[in-house]
């Protein structure tokens, strides 16, 4: 219990803003249980209620293959009444079989996001008043270990080393990328337009009056990366994501995308093209580009086919379709929130108002 006793206290002193009293919900797959049970008997010795959602393996398979339209649309009044009041969320990021749901029918995912997206509305609106916080922390399984090719054994002290497990302070070690990653974002804010060129890449975005957000062991576990939410309407041009990315267990591949006045116009992949593009249609807002980030976790050096560790590479940037988020200043509502990865390290320059500040996954004046 070494490694789970650790990760809960990291999650649980770090991560959350809690306090004696505080009700947390604890959701995870039931391989993930010595995690939650951790979590649990940590929550209950600072004077917290835990309250544990856990599901069966390849739950969402049953659920997206036998439900009916209106089982896909349906929210339990439990969960809308967790959804306005739990302080806190731990979201253990833990799969028997990350593939189940490669062969779903991605209308019923799309119909379901879209109707679940109200609960992560009113997530999010209480995050942005400072009345609720939440954290997605990993739990390594056979079928993780499998798609980032490495050994379970292997796999496991990744998923440590990246966590900074590993640190005889793991606390102390997160404030320190905090502090790194501060002087990123002063040196990005005030900025109004950001250029992002590369292979295949010259976007524009406007960031004017947006906040970029430090990203330090707070909402993900591990963590490392910078964002903000761009102005609704203003991503222009083309942006290359070379890094291979799932949503919902479903992989896609050099993703080209599109945009004009804010809204992907055109969207090409090598693999999974047309599920790319049936999740783009969820809603009104999923064409949007909800968030763009640097991701700066040099410990994560290649994709594993998790985007919580594969959003965080060192030297890359991702850009989300869909929703964006309300502490940044973002507007856009989505059911969908798909990041998709570009490696920045060779022929890669951004730009801030015209000036370069970033070039081949370095910050200039910084690095």
């Amino acid at each position: 219990m070494y490694f789970e006793n650790k990760m809960a206290d990291l999650l649980c002193e770090y991560s959350l803003n809690l306090k004696r009293g505080d009700t947390v919900e604890i959701r995870g797959e039931v391989a993930s249980e010595p995690l939650i049970k951790a979590c649990y008997i940590k929550l209950l010795k600072m004077g917290c209620y835990p309250i544990v959602r856990m599901s069966f393996a390849e739950q969402l398979y049953s659920f997206y293959k036998y439900a009916e339209k209106e089982q896909l649309e349906f929210i339990p009044d439990a969960h809308m009444t967790a959804a306005k009041t739990v302080k806190a969320m731990i979201n253990i990021d833990c799969e028997i079989n990350t593939k189940q749901l490669t062969g779903v029918d991605s209308g019923k995912i799309a119909t379901n996001r879209k109707a679940l997206s109200v609960l992560k509305d009113i997530m999010f609106d209480r995050e942005a008043k400072g009345d609720f916080s939440w954290v997605i922390a990993p739990y390594p399984t056979s079928s993780m270990a499998q798609d980032a090719e490495m050994s379970f054994d292997e796999y496991a002290e990744f998923v440590f080393g990246a966590c900074k497990l590993n640190e005889s302070d793991p606390v102390k070690s997160w404030r320190e990328v905090s502090e790194y990653q501060e002087k990123i974002v002063k040196l990005l804010s005030g900025t109004k337009e950001l250029r992002i060129t590369g292979k295949n890449t010259d976007l524009t975005l406007n960031v004017g009056g947006r906040k970029w957000i430090n990203c330090n062991g707070s909402h993900n576990m591990p963590d490392g990366e910078v964002f903000t939410s761009p102005v609704e309407d203003s991503a222009n041009g083309e942006m290359f994501f070379d890094v291979p990315t799932s949503f919902m267990g479903v992989s896609a591949k050099n993703v080209h995308l599109t945009f004009k006045n804010g809204r992907v116009i055109k969207a090409e992949a090598e693999k999974g093209e047309d599920f790319l593009n049936k999740m783009l249609d969820t809603d009104e807002g999923a064409r949007a580009a909800g968030e763009i980030a640097f991701g700066l976790n040099n410990a994560i050096k290649k994709a594993t086919g998790n985007i919580l560790f594969d959003e965080k590479i060192g030297r890359s940037m991702h850009l989300a379709v869909g929703s964006s988020y309300p502490e940044a200043g973002g507007k856009n509502k989505s059911g969908l929130h798909w990041d998709l990865i570009k490696d920045m390290r060779e022929d890669a320059v951004v730009y801030a108002d015209g000036k370069k500040i970033y070039e081949n996954g370095k910050f200039l004046g910084i690095e």
